[in-house]
């Protein structure tokens, strides 16, 4: 068992050399952690505290979230997406939120390569912690993972598939491994001086933990007020965001990579991504995009059965 609760201040990435790449020599089987871990924590939207339960589950589970103050429950699913304000929610009869800001957690469990877990909230939001997923990370290599007998299945892209809106879009395309590219574009002024492109590709032994988990979500300062007004960033602050001003960066130990807002984008599109039940075989585009281009994406994808198939590491599954 692993217990912890909000973790602040500037965590160190921690360097393990890990592959996505699938090696057809090689069988890979579905994991899981191998012990509960326990968080305590708060909401970044709605400010609220809550207690959450990381759970081993069996293979071919799947990521499924539990809410024990309502019993219901919802599986980490893009087509369970219901809203993409500021973070990725789902339902799971599509008519209210079950859980809200999944994103952070999800690459945690994609970055570990975790296939199975079943989560016990008794509130409605995942607990923020510092803001990135290092903490998630942390805790789960803590534990330790358990394999199964079970093939791990990857959802490999054979045609291209890319949803816009206005000047934003975002693309999935074939590739041998996992290949990753973001453009940050804002119109607010205080992000010119930052850079704003990184491309990650899994083919040249890229440490996807060390580069993304440990990237922190950001915002300005003067848009606070609004998003509190309509419920979201109830619990934000420095300790769990990075701020901006017309000065810069308001936090006082500064940022933790140069590029740490397209790192963090980055990081949040990974995590929509593994909502799709499984990780991506392809490369991923994105341009001025967020949660709902990320969500329209991976729908739009499976509503075109004929853009990917269902593959594991030595034989092709019909796609589902």
């Amino acid at each position: 068992m692993f217990v912890f609760s909000p973790l602040f201040g500037k965590i160190p990435a921690v360097e393990v050399h890990q592959r996505i790449v699938i090696l057809p020599m090689d069988r890979v089987y579905q994991q899981t952690i191998a012990d509960d871990i326990y968080v305590v924590g708060k909401g970044v939207h709605s400010g609220k505290s809550c207690a959450m339960v990381i759970r081993p589950a069996g293979p071919n589970t799947g990521i499924r979230f539990l809410r024990t103050d309502t019993n219901r429950s919802v599986k980490a699913h893009t087509y369970n997406v219901i809203d993409t304000q500021l973070s990725t929610s789902l339902s799971g009869n599509h008519s209210e939120v079950d859980v809200s800001t999944v994103e952070h957690l999800m690459f945690a469990l994609w970055v570990s390569k975790i296939d199975n877990a079943l989560i016990s909230l008794n509130g409605g939001e995942v607990p923020v912690q510092d803001g990135s997923a290092s903490a998630y990370v942390e805790a789960i290599k803590q534990v330790g993972t358990v394999s199964s007998h079970v093939p791990r299945k990857w959802l490999r892209v054979t045609q291209a598939t890319k949803v816009t809106s206005e000047d934003a879009y975002t693309i999935l395309r074939p590739y041998d491994g996992f290949k990753i590219s973001y453009t940050f574009e804002h119109d607010s002024p205080v992000f010119d001086p930052f850079p704003r492109y990184l491309e990650l590709d899994s083919l040249k032994d890229v440490n996807f933990e060390a580069e993304l988990a440990s990237a922190r979500t950001f915002g300005e300062f003067k848009d606070l007020a609004m998003a509190n007004r309509i419920g979201k960033c109830l619990g934000s602050d420095l300790t769990n965001s990075v701020g901006l001003d017309d000065q810069g960066i308001m936090n006082e130990e500064g940022l933790r990579f140069e590029d740490e807002f397209v790192r963090h984008k980055m990081l949040d599109a990974i995590g929509d991504l593994y909502l799709l039940g499984m990780p991506v075989l392809g490369e991923f585009v994105g341009y001025r995009s967020g949660h709902h281009l990320n969500s329209l994406l991976t729908r739009t994808l499976l509503d075109h059965p004929h853009h990917f198939e269902i593959v594991n590491d030595d034989f092709r599954i019909a796609a589902v």
